[in-house]
């Protein structure tokens, strides 16, 4: 989505008893502040149900609910928190409130089991989605036309997504942002809400066998010194050698830490780093896939094109008018009152260059 002139009109779905009263609340945080001096465009956001009123939710709070589902029938975005209930079966209206809405265009985000309701609409056959991985068997079961994932935190399938339990919320709605507005978006508002800027969405949901601290800290130390070297080799022998570890136990205590692989992890800082560039600078994408260690911009595109779904080109010529003066390769800003160069990793380096060590 471009920053519309209007707002956009987000809702969110609530029964009684059924208000997922976290899900609500990112809901909130992430929607209903103004948050335009983040790069975000004016959300015009409401809570809704199909019998207004002071409505409880799963912990019996009271919220107030002044909208009814008529507010669909206009809603650019359309979230369902927790339904946890499965026996409360959601009614013939809601459902035909969220049929014409997916059909009008209208993006649609499950939340934890929230899932479930838009299965019970019709609208996810076929699809790969995910849940909360404690509901992932009845999702399942119930409903065998899904292809249910439980080892991810969010599912993106262009109009729908479906996000797993609790903080994967946050993830799924981040990665939205990233998605629809640019990486300086995200960034920004993740840290306004003090969380990390981006978890991939097949990042696993939750971690079987911690490590001890003392090793989870050599791992941040390593990661973060990948981070701002990422145009150089970074094998698994590599950063292997450098958390003092052999490759095998590196790799193992990599995934159980993170929850990926160093692979998964190493292109996705990558292509993070190479969508900040791509925003903030005017580096031709040869120049950003050696920056960023794709080596040649053929192999930027590859990427770019199986894991974001357009080109380089595509996502600048998108997300460069909402952000901020590009920066030149040089290290100059363009335009009048440009700055000069900046302490970057090697400390000389240009600005463009520093830029990698900082949250993609």
């Amino acid at each position: 989505m471009s920053l519309p002139d209007r707002p956009l009109v987000v809702s969110t779905v609530v029964a009684d008893g059924l208000i997922g009263s976290f899900g609500l609340g990112v809901c909130h945080e992430v929607f209903a502040y103004d948050r335009q001096h983040l790069g975000l465009p004016r959300f015009d956001f409401a809570v809704v149900a199909e019998t207004p009123g002071i409505l409880r939710t799963d912990t019996g709070l009271g919220v107030l609910v002044e909208h009814g589902l008529d507010r669909l029938e206009r809603s650019d975005i359309v979230l369902i928190t927790a339904w946890e209930l499965f026996d409360h079966v959601p009614s013939d209206a809601l459902l035909d409130a969220l049929r014409a809405a997916h059909a009008r265009g209208a993006m649609l985000i499950s939340h934890c089991t929230g899932v479930f309701v838009l299965a019970a609409a019709g609208l996810l056959e076929g699809l790969r989605v995910t849940t909360h991985w404690r509901w992932a068997g009845e999702l399942a079961a119930r409903f065998p036309e899904l292809d249910v994932d439980a080892g991810v935190l969010y599912v993106d399938n262009g109009t729908i997504l479906t996000g797993a339990g609790t903080a994967a919320g946050v993830d799924t709605l981040l990665h939205l942002v990233r998605r629809e507005w640019g990486a300086a978006a995200s960034n920004a508002l993740a840290r306004e809400m003090v969380v990390p800027p981006h978890r991939d969405g097949g990042q696993a949901q939750f971690i079987d066998a911690p490590v001890a601290r003392c090793e989870d800290d050599l791992l941040g130390v390593v990661l973060e010194w990948a981070s701002a070297h990422l145009a150089d080799d970074l094998s698994v022998d590599i950063l292997a050698r450098r958390a003092l570890m052999s490759p095998r136990t590196f790799a193992r205590r990599f995934k159980a830490t993170t929850g990926t692989t160093p692979h998964a992890w190493l292109l996705g800082q990558r292509l993070s780093a190479a969508e900040t560039l791509l925003e903030e600078t005017d580096a031709p994408v040869e120049e950003i896939a050696r920056l960023v260690g794709f080596g040649t911009a053929a192999g930027l595109r590859e990427q770019f094109a199986r894991r974001r779904g357009v080109s380089p080109r595509a996502y600048r010529q998108t997300f460069r008018s909402a952000g901020p003066a590009p920066v030149q390769l040089d290290g100059r800003r363009a335009g009048p009152g440009g700055g000069g160069r900046a302490r970057g990793v090697g400390g000389d380096q240009a600005l463009v260059e520093a830029q990698l060590g900082q949250p993609a």
